[in-house]
């Protein structure tokens, strides 16, 4: 109702029995809407207003109001006219680009400081005690765009002794000039998720403990963190030796920090570890220890990375390890192979990384190994084809020199992609194909292509894909085939320039595809 302008409002006893059952208002995108709501409606319990840049919304006369949504409106009134008996504290309140709020700080204590979900966006506050507001009343707290908050609390704002905080989850994004958490964070007794994201005034994330049970944590483009924990402010002080049960830590875009942390109790229970980003990051550890219950690891974009741990001895759990873009890593750590739990791989980018032949390769729960953009990748693992759960490999754009493995391949994998692997090319077809017992995706481009002018015929197809037919329908992508001469001085065209003939009745009888993709060919009949 892009048009609407006015409210038609009837001044008397009978507006109170127009909406007497009314539960449930919701006003959206009414940008020519003035005035006000009804400001009687004695039943509603649910209120949106979305876009309504013009409305006054006011509050007052709603007692049973327990969910406020507004996002976008001229100001928001509640004038008290309710006594506080008869005024229900709102369980979930959104307020965002609210032009002004014409309420005061006793009134928004009553509406607000219980509600289990609060969130406010586009508020120009110094801290959110500046209108009454307390951290310890709500479950879920979420600040965005708030450009002058440079604190939660007051300096002089203290923990009520006789009321424990409730905070479960913490999110503030955006926020440019916060500088720092509460102190009284770190004895919040039941928060166990915080995310900062685009708060470039943060400089560290807690000046001594993290909360007790915080298991989540995610920080994201706060350019000028330095460090977790502000350890040089507590080089003399006794540090509480609280558990820290940190389990999950995501940091993205932070180039000032140059380490986790040198303290064991804040590091020794992540089981998911997640750096990406850190144009400084040369040590993932001060003390080469991975966290002995980490599970999964995922660093990407650390160009000053060299070193990621010592070994793997004590990280048995470990279960999935993802490294993209990390120039300077030359091998993993050692221990690789022991870790029995380990059930992925996958390494990108990483133009110094030789092989892993010094740290080895686990043979019992290894799935998925892929290696991409590693140009001096030069030798897979001898006896891969031990490897009783391996499904799938992927080797694209390594060193030309890494050849197939003299023991084989796996013959249990269901999906094998070799690009510009020339010498692994060449000894698949003479070992054949058809060894792989259940495959359901073959991708097979670059170069060693280039002198192959049809599949096998029958004759001899038995050397290329499975004898008979399979239960698991196989995608076969063939790339980046002949093209016509006038293109074909581009490289894109080259990986199969004599292919002529694509079909055999080996395609015809034998094998189930689920799709045959065809790229770039130019004269190729069936």
């Amino acid at each position: 109702m892009l048009n609407w302008e006015e409210w038609d409002l009837c001044e008397d006893d009978e507006q109170v029995s127009k909406f007497p059952s009314l539960r449930f208002l919701s006003i959206t995108k009414c940008p020519l809407l003035l005035g006000r709501l009804p400001t009687i409606l004695q039943s509603l319990q649910k209120l949106e207003i979305y876009e309504c840049q013009r409305l006054v919304v006011s509050i007052s006369s709603f007692p049973l109001l327990c969910e406020l949504s507004i996002a976008g409106c001229e100001e928001l009134v509640d004038e008290g006219s309710l006594s506080v008996q008869k005024v229900t504290s709102l369980k979930h309140a959104s307020l965002s680009n609210i032009s002004k709020c014409n309420i005061s700080a006793e009134r928004i204590l009553l509406r607000f400081a219980n509600s289990e979900t609060f969130k406010i966006s586009g508020w120009e506050l110094g801290s959110l005690s500046q209108i009454g507001l307390r951290l310890v009343g709500h479950r879920f707290i979420e600040i965005v765009s708030c450009p002058q908050l440079v604190s939660l609390a007051a300096e002089e704002e203290r923990l009520q002794l006789d009321k424990i905080p409730g905070v479960e989850s913490l999110f503030i994004r955006d926020c440019e000039r916060l500088s720092r958490l509460p102190e009284a964070l770190h004895a919040f007794p039941f928060i166990t998720r915080i995310t900062l994201a685009d708060c470039p005034g943060l400089v560290c994330f807690a000046e001594s403990n993290f909360p007790p049970a915080l298991k989540e944590l995610r920080i994201v483009n706060c350019v000028n963190l330095q460090y977790l924990v502000d350890e040089k402010e507590n080089t003399n002080k006794s540090m509480s030796t609280n558990t820290c049960l940190l389990e999950r830590l995501d940091i993205s875009c932070c180039p000032s920090l140059i380490w986790l942390s040198s303290r064991d109790d804040i590091c020794n229970r992540f089981q998911h570890l997640k750096i990406r980003c850190w144009s400084k990051l040369s040590s993932l550890v001060l003390n080469a220890k991975l966290p002995v219950m980490l599970k999964q690891l995922f660093i990407g974009d650390c160009p000053m990375l060299e070193c990621i741990a010592q070994d793997f001895l004590e990280t048995t759990d470990l279960e999935s390890i993802v490294i993209h873009d990390a120039e300077k890593i030359k091998s993993l750590p050692r221990g690789l192979d022991k870790l029995s739990h380990l059930q992925e791989i996958r390494l990108f980018r990483c133009p110094n990384l030789v092989s892993l032949e010094e740290s080895g390769l686990p043979t019992t729960n290894l799935r998925v190994l892929s290696i991409g953009g590693c140009e001096n990748f030069r030798a897979l693992t001898k006896c891969i084809n031990n490897f009783t759960s391996f499904r799938e490999l992927a080797v694209w754009k390594c060193s030309a020199d890494i050849s197939f493995p003299e023991e084989g391949f796996p013959t249990n994998l269901t999906s094998l992609q070799i690009s510009n692997a020339p010498k692994i090319y060449t000894s698949l077809v003479e070992w054949g194909f058809y060894r792989l017992t259940s495959p359901q995706k073959l991708n097979i481009s670059g170069e060693g292509c280039s002198r192959v002018a049809s599949f096998p015929e029958e004759a001899i197809g038995m050397m290329l894909l499975p004898l008979s037919p399979i239960s698991a329908s196989i995608d076969l992508k063939i790339w980046n085939s002949c093209a016509p001469r006038a293109y074909n001085t581009s490289p894109l065209f080259n990986d199969w320039p004599s292919m002529i003939v694509l079909s055999s009745p080996l395609f015809q009888k034998k094998i189930c595809f689920s799709r045959l993709s065809v790229y770039l060919f130019g004269v190729v009949r069936w």
